[in-house]
């Protein structure tokens, strides 16, 4: 198999692993949305306060975005 050959197949491959990928965040965004909706409120008119002031909300959200 040429070098060319195989660059395609390693790019199609990519497509297929980004197209699979985009498809589970909308998935795990969807089904994480109540965790979604408690960190934007957090978040709401806060700039570097989030940090500290939405730590719970961020840990719920990533801990939900995880298990998917």
């Amino acid at each position: 198999m040429g070098y060319m050959q195989e660059a395609r197949e390693n790019h199609v491959k990519k497509k297929v692993e980004e197209a699979l990928r985009s498809k589970m965040k909308q998935k795990a965004l969807k089904e994480c949305d109540e965790y979604t909706s408690k960190y934007a409120q957090c978040a709401a008119g806060k700039t570097l306060s989030i940090v500290w002031q939405c730590r719970k909300q961020a840990k719920e959200l990533n801990d939900c975005l995880h298990q998917l």
